[in-house]
């Protein structure tokens, strides 16, 4: 799908006809153009011609069902995933990509070691929302929540996320709240600085998963050129702009990460108002492992006793390689 053609196919085209066709594609969730029939057929083959409404992709039950991963496979052949949490309190979040691997190179992150192929179209991006909404139409029910939390770094692709964030957000669009919609990024203070002048109530999210920059270096090698001072200034200036609480994603990885030492130097790092800590168990690789909930809940309790406002991230997907840290593009029915 390519939402960025239907411009020029609607070139001589009555000005309604756009709202006609978004409210098919968002609101309706066709697949294919003929199911529109308000539009007149010439139109219909046209756009089926030009602006297919396929999404290719072959999803992954988890065995707790509360979790999909969906493996889609772009034009040009690439993979990328997205994950559909189904949350007992009734919401439905869907983690989306915003690029094909990830340039950043983390050491605890699957994505991360695949390396970077391209950014995502804001179509693309969008896309993945599509297909999760046409799946649960036939239960009847609908996405209530995005997360930019899948492959990739989303500021590093920041156009194509903000112009997909507008649609999914846009009444004309998904309708999605704009507190609805989580960015997660690894810290770039150039654009954290940005998107506190978007103006939209988006929540934003870093991957902190260190208290210092030693530390910090040895698993996510973007810190070498934005130190933790750097994207703490940019956060503040966000929280300044926009008076948003920010979430700050921490990984629990055992002998690491978790020690109390760690908890009471991130605790002194992050003790200011709008400064929150979500606490996320590690997903097992071959070279790292999860920490225990003993250490998990001592941590969570040093941060709380020190005037954190503290949370912790249960695990979703792990048995299909769904949960965070977990996106490589797998085809498990290989």
């Amino acid at each position: 799908m390519d939402l960025d053609v239907l411009d020029k196919i609607l070139k001589d085209e009555p000005e309604y006809r756009l709202k006609q066709i978004k409210k098919a594609i968002f609101s309706d969730l066709i697949k294919d153009w003929n199911q529109a029939t308000v539009l007149p057929s010439p139109l219909r083959d046209k756009l089926n011609k030009l602006c297919p409404l396929e999404i290719v992709g072959k999803i992954y039950n988890s065995k707790d069902e509360l979790t999909s991963k969906a493996v889609i496979t772009l034009d040009d052949k690439e993979i990328i995933e997205t994950v559909l949490i189904k949350h007992e309190d009734g919401r439905k979040t869907v983690c989306v990509s915003s690029q094909v691997g990830c340039p950043l190179g983390c050491v605890f992150c699957a994505t991360g070691q695949l390396g970077f192929t391209r950014n995502l179209t804001a179509s693309e991006i969008v896309g993945q929302v599509l297909f999760w909404n046409r799946y649960l139409q036939a239960q009847k029910e609908k996405i209530t929540n995005i997360v930019f939390m899948g492959m990739g770094e989303p500021f590093l692709n920041y156009d194509e996320v903000m112009k997909a964030i507008r649609i999914i957000n846009g009444k004309d669009g998904f309708n999605i709240a704009a507190r609805k919609i989580s960015v997660s990024t690894a810290g770039l203070p150039e654009q954290i600085r940005k998107f506190a002048e978007e103006g939209l109530q988006i929540n934003l999210a870093i991957s902190l998963h260190a208290p210092d920059d030693d530390l910090r270096t040895k698993l996510m090698p973007i810190n070498k050129k934005y130190p933790i001072k750097e994207i703490l200034s940019a956060v503040d200036y966000y929280i300044e702009k926009t008076n948003r609480k920010v979430m700050f994603e921490y990984l629990m990885i055992d002998g690491i990460t978790d020690s109390e030492k760690n908890a009471r130097e991130l605790a002194i790092l992050l003790n200011k108002p709008l400064y929150m800590v979500n606490l996320i168990s590690y997903n097992q690789t071959d070279k790292y492992k999860s920490s225990s909930k003993e250490k998990i809940d001592k941590f969570k309790k040093i941060l709380k006793e020190d005037g954190i406002n503290a949370s912790q991230r249960f695990k979703f997907g792990q048995d299909i390689k769904g949960a965070c840290g977990q996106l490589a593009g797998d085809d498990l029915s290989k």
